[in-house]
C-alpha cells in the first residue's frame, strides 16, 4: 500500500548516512503566517509597508517569487509541508481530517538526528485532535490564550501571545541542552475576522476609524509582522544568524473579494495559491531571488539537502539546496499541481475525502489550467498576460488535457484508498470553531 510504503522509505531515509553534513548542524526554525498573500508583502511590490520584518528576512536569504502551495487551506497545506506528500496522499485533504499515522516528516527526522522539537500552534485547525500532527513533535503546543474574536468568543492565540511562547520554550532550552533544536510557530494573522490594528493606520495610511476588510487585513499583516520581529531578535540574541537556518512561508493566501470570493479553500485561483517563501542562513545561503517555480512541498527536502542529509526519492518536493549552494542552476522546466476540497469534514462518513474534491489543477510554464471536478468547467489562463486570471483561453466546457485528466485521476486514487482511514468525528466546540472561521456553512 502507498502509505505503507511511504512510512517505511521514511525509516530508510531516516537512518541515511549524511551526505556532507556542517560541521556543526544549525537550528532550524520555520515561520509560517496563516492566509498571508504573496503581493501584501512590502518586498513583493505592495504599495503599503506592511511588512518590514519579513521582508528583512527574505532580503537576507533566498526568496522564491513564484511559489505555490499544493492546497490552499490550512491542515492540508501545513502537512504537506512537513511530509513532502500531497494531501490526497497523506490523508489531510480537508480540516478536521488527520493525517495517516506513521508517515516521516522533517521534525521526525531532525529529532533522530539529534534535535529538540517543538511547535506553537495558534490556529485551531492544526489542533492535535483534529490534524494529528502531535505525532510529528516532541513538544506540540497549542497556544489558545486569547479571544482573539473581538475578545468575546472562539479561543485562538495573537502573533504576540505565540511569539512570548516560543522564545520562553527556547530560552529553556538553552538553559538546559547543547542539541540543536528544531522548532515551527504558526501564526494565526491575518485569518478572518480581519481585526483592526488601529496603532498601524497612520503608517500604512488608513485614515478610516472604520476600516473596510481590505484594510483590516493590512493591519493584520503589520501586526504578525512585528512579533515576527520580535521572535527572530530573541532567537538571535541566544543563536547567531549564522547558527541557524530560519525559513519563511504562508499556509496559503486570501480572496479579498476576486472572482466574487472572499476566503480560501474551494478555488485554485493564485490569490489563494501564490504565497511568500523563503530560506535564510547567514554565510551559507547567499541572498538572491529565484523566479523559478516552487511549491512548499519543496520545504522538506530543501531542509535536508542543506543539512547534508539524504533525500529520499519518495518525497514529492524538489530539493533546491545544490541551486542554493551554487552546486547547480534553477530548473529550467516545472509542472506543478494542485488541488481544492470542501473546508472541513464534520464526522460520520468514512468517504469524507472523495466527497470534498473540489477542483484540481496544474502549471507549466506560464499555463495555469483547472478543471472545476463536479461541473466538468475547464480554464485555462497564461499567467504572464493575465495574472488576475480574468480571461479563459478555452472554452468552459471543453474537455481536459491528458496530463490533466491523469492528475485528477491520481489524486482520486488516493482519496479512495483512504476510505480505510477513521471518519471525522469532531467535538461541538471544534464544529463552532471551524464553522466560525468558514470552514463548515
Amino acid at each position: 500500500m502507498l502509505w505503507a510504503a511511504l512510512a517505511w522509505c521514511g525509516l530508510l531515509w531516516a537512518c541515511a548516512a549524511a551526505a556532507e553534513p556542517p560541521a556543526k548542524l544549525p537550528h532550524v526554525v520555520i515561520i509560517t503566517v496563516d492566509t498571508l498573500r504573496y503581493d501584501r508583502v512590502s518586498v513583493n511590490g505592495y504599495r503599503r509597508p506592511t511588512s518590514p520584518n519579513i521582508d528583512a528576512l527574505l532580503e537576507d536569504g533566498v526568496h522564491f517569487t513564484q511559489a505555490r502551495v499544493p492546497e490552499p487551506l490550512t491542515a492540508p497545506s501545513m502537512c504537506s509541508m512537513l511530509t513532502s506528500l500531497y494531501p490526497h496522499e497523506h490523508g489531510t485533504t480537508r480540516n478536521g481530517l488527520k493525517m495517516r499515522p506513521g508517515l516521516a516528516s522533517l521534525p521526525k527526522i531532525l529529532q533522530q538526528r539529534g534535535y529538540k522539537t517543538s511547535a506553537f500552534i495558534g490556529n485551531w485547525t492544526l489542533k492535535n485532535q483534529l490534524s494529528g500532527l502531535g505525532e510529528h513533535f516532541m513538544s506540540f503546543d497549542e497556544v489558545f490564550d486569547r479571544k482573539r474574536w473581538f475578545g468575546m468568543w472562539f479561543a485562538e492565540a495573537t502573533a504576540k501571545d505565540l511569539t512570548e511562547k516560543t522564545l520562553a520554550w527556547v530560552d529553556e532550552h538553552f538553559e538546559s541542552s547543547r542539541r540543536p533544536f528544531f522548532t515551527w510557530v504558526h501564526y494565526v494573522e491575518p485569518h478572518e475576522p480581519y481585526r483592526f490594528h488601529k496603532e498601524f493606520a497612520s503608517e500604512l495610511g488608513i485614515t478610516s476609524s472604520d476600516p473596510g476588510p481590505k484594510d483590516r487585513y493590512d493591519t493584520e499583516v503589520a501586526f504578525v509582522d512585528r512579533a515576527i520581529g520580535e521572535l527572530i531578535a530573541g532567537i538571535s540574541a541566544k543563536a547567531p544568524r549564522g547558527e541557524t537556518l530560519i525559513l519563511f512561508a504562508s499556509d496559503h493566501g486570501e480572496s479579498l473579494g476576486e472572482h466574487d470570493y472572499w476566503g480560501h479553500g474551494r478555488h485554485l485561483y493564485d490569490a489563494t495559491l501564490h504565497i511568500p517563501l523563503g530560506f535564510a542562513w547567514n554565510g551559507t545561503v547567499e541572498p538572491r531571488t529565484i523566479d523559478a517555480p516552487a511549491s512548499l512541498l519543496d520545504l522538506t527536502p530543501t531542509v535536508l539537502g542543506l543539512l547534508g542529509l539524504e533525500v529520499p526519492t519518495a518525497l514529492r518536493g524538489f530539493d533546491w539546496s545544490p541551486v542554493l549552494s551554487g552546486r547547480a542552476d534553477e530548473p529550467s522546466a516545472r509542472i506543478t499541481h494542485y488541488q481544492a476540497h470542501k473546508g472541513a469534514a464534520r464526522g460520520g462518513s468514512t468517504n469524507a475525502r472523495r466527497q470534498g474534491l473540489l477542483e484540481v489543477g496544474r502549471i507549466e510554464e506560464s499555463g495555469k489550467e483547472v478543471l472545476r471536478v463536479r461541473s466538468g468547467n475547464r480554464r485555462i489562463f497564461d499567467l504572464s498576460e493575465d495574472a488576475a486570471e480574468l480571461r479563459s483561453l478555452v472554452e468552459l466546457k471543453s474537455e481536459p488535457s491528458g496530463q490533466l485528466a491523469e492528475w485528477l485521476e491520481q489524486v482520486r486514487e488516493g482519496l479512495a484508498a483512504s476510505d480505510e482511514l477513521p471518519p471525522p468525528s469532531l467535538d461541538e466546540e471544534s464544529i463552532e470553531q471551524l464553522r466560525a472561521l468558514g470552514y463548515i456553512d
